[in-house]
C-alpha cells in the first residue's frame, strides 16, 4: 500500500470523524435538555396513621417499637396483587420508583390502578427511569393532565425516536440508569426488591419468566424508604415528564382504562383475582398475617451518582461492605447478573483463606437474558472455582411455567426446601446473606455497572431466620435447580442432579456450537467496564 493511498484513507477517517461530530453537536443544539428547573416541591406525606393501612399497622408497631415487619414475596402472582392491592386501599399517597414499566398486561392494569388511587384524591407520584419505559409516552403525558399524578423521568432522553441516538450525543449522563424499584402506599406500607412492572416478572408472560424475590415490609423502615425517594425525586436527573415530552389530553386516560377492562377479560386475569384474594395485604388489614420483625436499614446509591458526581467511598457497594463487616462463616449470593471485578475475585479469595464459606448462584448462559454480561462473568469461573468458592448456575425451566422463587415461612427448625425453588426459565433476584445472621435484598447485581454506573437500593435485614433460610437453600435445594461448576483439570464441567444420577456437561449445558463461539468472540471484547 502505497504511502499516498494510505494519506487518502487517512483523510478520508478524518473527514468522517469530522462530519460525526459535526452531526452531534448539531443535534444536541437542536435538542438541549429542558431546564430542571423550576419543579414543584413535595415530600412524604407522615400524617397517615388514621388511614386503613395505618390503623391496621399500628399495633403491630405498638409491640414491635424500632423494628419492621417482613413478608417475603417470593411468588410471581403474589407481588402482583400485593402492589395491586396497596394502590387500592391507599388513602393518602402513592410513590413508585421503577427502572422498568412495560405497557403490558400487568403494566396496563397497575397504571390504570394508579389512575383509579388519583381519581378518588390519592397523590401519586412515579418516578421512572427512562431508559425502560418504551411505548408508554403517551400514558405518562396522559397523566400529567391529571390533577393528582406527577410522573418525573430519571437522567430522559430528549430525541424520543429512535431513543437510541441519544447515546451518541450524551453518551456518559445516558449510560447512568436508575435501577431502584419501589412501591410505597400511604408512607406505611412499602415493596422493595429486584421485581420490574412487566409480565415476566409477574408470572404472566408466554416467553422467559423471571424467578424474582421482593420483601413487603411495614414498620419503621417505610418512612426510610420514602425520606429516600424525596431525595431522588428532588435530585438533578429527575426531570418533570411534562417538560421532556408532547402534550397530550385528558382523553387518553379513557383508553387507558379500556386498555385495563380488556386486560382484566383474559383468563390470566382469573388466577391474578386468586392473588388478590389472598395478598398479604389482605391479610394484613383482617390482622391475621405472620411477619418477621426485625431491625432493617435502606440502603441506597446517592441519586448524583446518576450524573457521576459520586465517589467511590459513597457507592451503595461500598456502603454495603460497611454494614455488612467481615464475615466469618459463611455467605450465600445469589446475583442474576454476576461479574465480580479481579478486586472482587481477590476479595472472595481471601475470604475462604480466612475460613468463609462462600457459595454464589447465577445464571447459566441459557437461561442469562444478556450474553454479554455471561461473557464478562466467564473469566472469573476459574479464578474463583480456584480460590474454593462454589459456584452454581441456575438450569432454568420452561418458559410456560409460572416463576417463582420458594421462599418457606415454617418459623421451627431447618426445612427442605426452604428458598428458590424455581420454575422460572431466567434468574433475577439479587440477594445474599452473612453468617447467618443478616441478608440483603434488593436491586443491586455483582457487576461493574450496578458498583459504578447505575443507582441501586434495597434493604439491609437483621433476621437470623431469614438469613438462615436463604443460606439453607444451598444446602438444600441448589442442586436440584442449578448446575454445580468445578474444574476438571483446566477445563470446566457441569454437574447435573438427576433422579437418576449425575450428568457431567464438558460444554455450558443446553447450548450448540455457534452459542459457544459467539462467547468466545464476547469474552474477548474490552467491555467488561460496560457490563
Amino acid at each position: 500500500m502505497t504511502t499516498t493511498l494510505v494519506m487518502a484513507i487517512f483523510e478520508i477517517l478524518l473527514i468522517g470523524l469530522l462530519v460525526i461530530a459535526l452531526l452531534v453537536l448539531g443535534l444536541r443544539l437542536l435538542y438541549p435538555l429542558p431546564p430542571l428547573e423550576p419543579r414543584p416541591a413535595s415530600f412524604a406525606i407522615d400524617d397517615t396513621d388514621d388511614t386503613r393501612l395505618g390503623r391496621a399497622i399500628a399495633p403491630m408497631m405498638a409491640q414491635h417499637s424500632g423494628l419492621s415487619g417482613i413478608y417475603p414475596l417470593d411468588d410471581a402472582r403474589e407481588a402482583f396483587a400485593a402492589r395491586l392491592l396497596l394502590a387500592r386501599r391507599a388513602e393518602r399517597s402513592l410513590d413508585l420508583q421503577y427502572y422498568i414499566w412495560h405497557g403490558d398486561i400487568s403494566g396496563t392494569l397497575l397504571l390504570d390502578e394508579m389512575r383509579k388511587a388519583a381519581d378518588r384524591g390519592v397523590r401519586v407520584r412515579i418516578l421512572l427511569d427512562d431508559n425502560g419505559i418504551a411505548g408508554l409516552d403517551m400514558v405518562i403525558s396522559a397523566f400529567d393532565t391529571h390533577p393528582n399524578i406527577e410522573v418525573r423521568l430519571f437522567n430522559p432522553f430528549v430525541i424520543r425516536r429512535p431513543k437510541a441516538i441519544g447515546y451518541l450525543l450524551d453518551f456518559l449522563r445516558l449510560n447512568r440508569r436508575m435501577h431502584n424499584k419501589g412501591f410505597t402506599a400511604d408512607n406505611q406500607a412499602t415493596i422493595v426488591g429486584g421485581r420490574n412492572v412487566g409480565d415476566e416478572y409477574f408470572g404472566a408472560s408466554e416467553k422467559a419468566l423471571f424467578a424474582d424475590l421482593d420483601v413487603f415490609a411495614v414498620g419503621a423502615v417505610v418512612s426510610q424508604v420514602s425520606a429516600d425517594f424525596d431525595r431522588y425525586w428532588a435530585c438533578g436527573s429527575a426531570y418533570p415528564s411534562a417538560c421532556i415530552l408532547k402534550p397530550t389530553t385528558p382523553e387518553n386516560l379513557v383508553v387507558l382504562a379500556a386498555a385495563a377492562e380488556q386486560a382484566a377479560a383474559i383468563p390470566l386475569a382469573r388466577e391474578y383475582a386468586a392473588a388478590v384474594a389472598d395478598s398479604v395485604v389482605r391479610r394484613l388489614l383482617a390482622g391475621n398475617v405472620a411477619l418477621e420483625w426485625a431491625p432493617v436499614a435502606v440502603m441506597s446509591d446517592d441519586p448524583a451518582k446518576g450524573l457521576g458526581n459520586v465517589e467511590g467511598k459513597a457507592n451503595l457497594g461500598s456502603l454495603l461492605a460497611k454494614a455488612i463487616g467481615e464475615p466469618t462463616s459463611e455467605i450465600g449470593l445469589v446475583s442474576a447478573y454476576f461479574v465480580p471485578t479481579d478486586a472482587g475475585v481477590k476479595a472472595f479469595a481471601e475470604m475462604v483463606r480466612a475460613g468463609v464459606a462462600i457459595q454464589v448462584m447465577t445464571n447459566a448462559l441459557k437461561t442469562n437474558d444478556v450474553a454479554m454480561v455471561h461473557a464478562g462473568y466467564s473469566h472469573s469461573r476459574k479464578p474463583l472455582l480456584k480460590a474454593g468458592v462454589r459456584l452454581w448456575e441456575m438450569k432454568g425451566a420452561d418458559p410456560d411455567k409460572r416463576a417463582k422463587l420458594k421462599f418457606s415461612r415454617r418459623n421451627t427448625g431447618r426445612q427442605k426446601g426452604t428458598i428458590f425453588r424455581s420454575s422460572g426459565s431466567a434468574l433475577h433476584a439479587k440477594t445474599f446473606t452473612v453468617d447467618r445472621k443478616r441478608m440483603f435484598v434488593g436491586s443491586f447485581n455483582f457487576d461493574p455497572r450496578s458498583l459504578r454506573t447505575n443507582t441501586e437500593m434495597g434493604f439491609i435485614i437483621d433476621s437470623p431466620v431469614l438469613a438462615g433460610r436463604l443460606q439453607d437453600m444451598f444446602v438444600d435445594d441448589v442442586a436440584n435447580i442449578a448446575y454445580e461448576l468445578r474444574l476438571a483439570g483446566r477445563r470446566l464441567v457441569w454437574i447435573e442432579r438427576t433422579p437418576d444420577g449425575e450428568i457431567v456437561h464438558r460444554h455450558e449445558p443446553g447450548t450448540g456450537p455457534l452459542q459457544r463461539l459467539v462467547l468466545a468472540v464476547l469474552s474477548h471484547l474490552p467491555v467488561k467496564w460496560l457490563l
